[in-house]
Formats: C-alpha cells, structure tokens, sequence
C-alpha cells in the first residue's frame, strides 16, 4: 500500500512559531542548493504566507506587506514573488480560492491535494500517491496530457465538527 503524508493537521495544538521558522529555514537550505535567490521580498511574502494554515489570498498578502513596509507595494510585486515561490515549490495555489498556501515537502516535486474546510478556512495539504496516480491514469486514457494537478476536497475539519 503506496503511504500517505501530510502535515499535522493545522486545526490541531502545534508550536505555529515552530512551523513557521521550520519552512522559512527550509526555504533558505532549498534556494542555496538550487542556486536561486530568496530575495528579501520573496522572503517576507513566503513568512505571510505561513502566518496561518488559512490559504492567502494575494491581496491579503498585499496589505499585510504594505502595512509590515510602511509603504504601498506594487501588486506585480507580490505576483511575481508568488510565482517565484509556486516554481520553487515553497508554496501551493489553491485554485478554487484563488490563495496560497505554504507547501510542507517543498523538498520533493508532487502533485497537491488539499482539504479545504468551509467552517474555519484551514487547508491541510494531503499527498497520496495513489491519488495523483489514478488521475494521471485517467487523464492518459483520454488522451489528455496533465500540466499540473491539484485536487480540492471541500469539507469540515475536526475541529468545525466538534464546534
């Protein structure tokens, strides 16, 4: 049986602190070793969006870095880093909410799925091979040629269900 791996659920008791520093550090180690620059503004976009376990949307990370800079800054700015780091595979979109998310295994390429709740707005980043599989299978037997896959699953976290 082909193994699952996800992140501890964000909706769970965990040192978000912790979980930040840990991406952000892993952030730096991948761009050293690939040789692409972590400039400070793809940095400090990168640490908003790891500031919750909520997809951001690029707006949001926007203002939160106007506000962090004392000044406006330019929306191609914050696309351009996004688009750095979705490359890099340091973060993942969301398609469906048009947000981002901090990727957990930035070190291995994979195909995202993602649960999604609709009560608090978290997104845990699940990754079964077995999905991404059954997918591409599919796909080829169309005669479709997958770009890139992400899949969304829209529900209730434990947390909301408890509520």
């Amino acid at each position: 049986m082909a193994s699952i791996t996800a992140v501890p659920a964000p909706y769970a008791a965990h040192d978000h602190a912790h979980c930040v520093g840990t991406a952000m550090d892993r952030a730096r180690a991948l761009c050293a070793d690939r040789g692409v620059r972590l400039t400070p503004i793809r940095e400090r976009v990168l640490n908003l969006v790891w500031t919750s376990h909520r997809p951001r949307g690029a707006y949001d990370i926007l203002e939160d870095l106007a506000a962090a800079e004392g000044k406006r800054v330019a929306p191609l700015t914050v696309y351009r880093a996004l688009d750095f780091l979705v490359a890099q595979g340091l973060v993942h979109r969301i398609e469906s909410l048009n947000a981002y998310v901090g990727c957990s295994n930035p070190e291995h390429s994979h195909s995202g799925q993602f649960l999604v709740c609709e009560g608090c707005g978290t997104a845990t980043e699940l990754n079964d091979p077995r999905i991404t599989r059954t997918v591409s299978e599919g796909a080829r037997e169309l005669g479709f040629r997958v770009q890139r896959q992400t899949v969304e699953i829209l529900g209730t976290c434990p947390a909301c269900q408890s509520a």
